[in-house]
């Protein structure tokens, strides 16, 4: 009998406690309490919860439980809607089932077809995939989902708004119909409902946090200032080290964020940009060096308001504002992760008053006016 131990009031192999007490988790998130029992025993699942409360463990702690390592056959497909998100959710299950011994390989488009061609020649247990580039080896023939128990749908909502639907209807009809399916979502919108109605059967519909709702421990804070001022405000603040330690600054547009960064630069700040207009290898590299803290600003586009876990974050700055709520939401989930605290500030120039009294209409008297420094 292999020996089991408890994780809050779950019950997990020893294997899987081990991953746990190394990663530092201690106590199951209110979706995870949820989830995990759930998809231990089969069930569909639709989840509802905002950046950062833990869901990729919600689905990662039962799936590597239940794969069949002594089986060379991929047994979990997660579906991703980017690059990021798919590396930082290969990232964690590989944590996870490390001790078990499971083999998590991530799919996407930007990296060499070849080396994820001698990745897989190895046996695979968990594959998490952008659609596209999945696309492209299941018509090479170099994956084959005819053994998958389990298929993930990630960030269900942005793979609708990026328009994968037709790819996520080709990929799904080629894994079994006994497949247990589970679906993520920060938002359940119309289409998402019915996505959840064509491919689970009856799920059991799991909500934590309110529709668009951004995370409690993240203080929400506005400046008005004209937008000529916005750079000097942004330099005044930054030369408070103590308080803004690591800072994720958003700007609209990718012409933006590289003249933001010049700008910076100048000033002597320690900065460096993220947008798509780069390649994938530049990208992760200036990831890791944000994650490993050894860089103090990252200025991006909104390709990194989701998927992207870096828990150091202090601050969240919209330089520019968010074209709508459930896109503020989304950038400030990057701050106050996993409980910890995280201020978010807002830019509220001219001509953004509109979409400030739409955010303050939903956030209330949390979003607090502060003078420019």
């Amino acid at each position: 009998m292999p020996i089991s131990l408890n994780f809050g009031e779950i019950t997990v192999s020893a294997p899987v406690a081990r991953s746990l007490a190394a990663m530092g988790y201690g106590e199951p998130t209110p979706i995870q309490a949820e989830v995990i029992p759930l998809v231990k025993s089969g069930q569909d699942v639709v989840g509802q919860a905002q950046t950062g409360t833990g869901k990729t463990a919600s689905f990662g702690i039962p799936l590597v439980e239940m794969v069949d390592t002594r089986s060379p056959d991929i047994q979990a497909l997660i579906l991703t809607p980017t690059r990021e998100l798919s590396m930082q959710v290969r990232d964690e299950i590989l944590r996870l089932g490390e001790y078990r011994g499971v083999k998590t390989v991530a799919i996407y488009g930007g990296q060499s077809m070849n080396k994820q061609l001698t990745a897989l020649d190895r046996p695979s247990h968990i594959i998490v995939a952008t659609p596209g580039r999945l696309m492209d080896h299941m018509e090479r023939g170099t994956i084959r989902l005819n053994e998958v128990k389990t298929a993930v749908l990630d960030e269900a909502d942005q793979m609708l708004d990026i328009g994968f639907a037709p790819d996520i209807a080709y990929i799904l009809r080629r894994t079994p119909r006994s497949r247990q399916t589970l679906l993520f979502s920060a938002t359940m919108p119309g289409p998402i409902r019915s996505l959840a109605h064509r491919y689970l059967r009856n799920p059991e519909w799991i909500r934590v946090g309110g529709e668009a709702e951004p995370v409690k421990e993240v203080r929400q804070v506005y400046y008005e200032v004209a937008e000529r001022d916005r750079t000097r405000l942004l330099g005044n603040l930054l030369k408070a080290p103590d308080s803004i330690t690591q800072a994720l600054i958003f700007r609209r547009t990718k012409v933006g964020v590289d003249k933001l960064e010049r700008n910076l630069r100048r000033s002597g700040f320690d900065a460096q940009a993220i947008h798509g207009d780069m390649t994938q290898s530049q990208r992760n590299s200036v990831i890791k060096r944000f994650r490993a803290k050894e860089l103090r600003i990252l200025v991006a586009t909104n390709v990194a308001s989701r998927g992207l876990d870096i828990p150091a974050v202090s601050h969240v700055i919209n330089y520019d504002v968010p074209d709508n709520l459930e896109e503020y939401v989304h950038r400030i989930g990057r701050t106050a992760r996993m409980g910890r605290p995280g201020t978010a500030i807002i830019f509220v120039s001219e001509w953004d008053f509109d979409t400030l009294d739409l955010i303050q209409s939903h956030v209330g008297n949390q979003l607090e006016r502060m003078a420019p420094a």
